[in-house]
């Protein structure tokens, strides 16, 4: 992904979550997708989807079970 596109997925990620501190970052030797951090810590990775002439990002997070309370 291109920095703009970084950059406006970044803005409505902070938006929608409510922090300033989330970054998204692209990946080495990755086009079509981006790392998302809050504080420095991963929390997921945003992927391109591109099909019938429409495109759209996807957040994926996983939670690991020790994670839980």
């Amino acid at each position: 992904m291109d920095r703009v596109v970084i950059s406006k997925i970044q803005n409505q990620m902070r938006k929608a979550l409510g922090s300033k501190s989330i970054k998204v970052e692209g990946r080495e030797n990755k086009l079509d997708s981006a790392d998302v951090t809050n504080n420095g810590e991963f929390l997921g990775v945003v992927f391109e989807d591109k099909e019938d002439g429409d495109t759209c990002y996807h957040f994926n997070m996983t939670i690991l079970d020790i994670d839980l309370e």
